[in-house]
This record gives C-alpha cells, structure tokens and sequence, in this order.
C-alpha cells in the first residue's frame, strides 16, 4: 500500500505503511516545503505500520528542521506502533 499525505487544516497527515519503500520519497516531499514554509505539522496517527528505516529518516527530517530554525512539529504519540518505534531508537520525546 502506498501512503496517502492529506492536507487538512495546516496539518499533513500520512496514512498507510511507512518504511524503505517509500521513506525517502516522503522525506524529498517535506524537504521540498520546509524550503517554503517555516515550518511543517504532520500527523502519523493514522499510520497503520512503520518501519525503523522511516523513523530515521522522520527523526533526520526533525533534526535538520531545528537546525535551520523552522519547526517541525510530529504528532503521533497516540498511535502505539508510531510510539513504539520511536521509543525503540530512543526518539519518543520529539513525539507530540
């Protein structure tokens, strides 16, 4: 399944299966508007899987975002297998 990025209300919000296949098509999308914008909402809440590969890649987008002083902000706390994998390569707290 490919994912699904929907715009709603200031918030990007992916749905289906982040991992290898697809993370660095998702990280080329955001680098793009964190380029035009001074900062980026997503939403992982209605991923349905994700791998550690799409993690990192998530935790690098974060990172380069703060380092150039633009925020992105990545809601998924409530999503358990998001959380999990997050907490599993000890990046839980950049969750919201």
């Amino acid at each position: 399944m490919a994912i699904e990025i929907k715009y709603n209300g200031g918030v990007y919000e992916i749905k289906g299966f982040l991992n290898s296949q697809n993370s660095d098509a998702l990280t080329s999308h955001f680098e793009t508007l964190m380029q035009h914008s001074k900062g980026v909402v997503i939403t992982l809440n209605k991923v349905l899987d994700i791998d550690n590969y799409a993690v990192k890649k998530i935790v690098e987008l974060y990172q380069r975002a703060m380092s150039s002083d633009r925020l992105f902000y990545i809601i998924g706390s409530e999503n358990a297998k998001v959380n999990h994998q997050f907490e599993a390569l000890n990046s839980g707290e950049i969750l919201l």
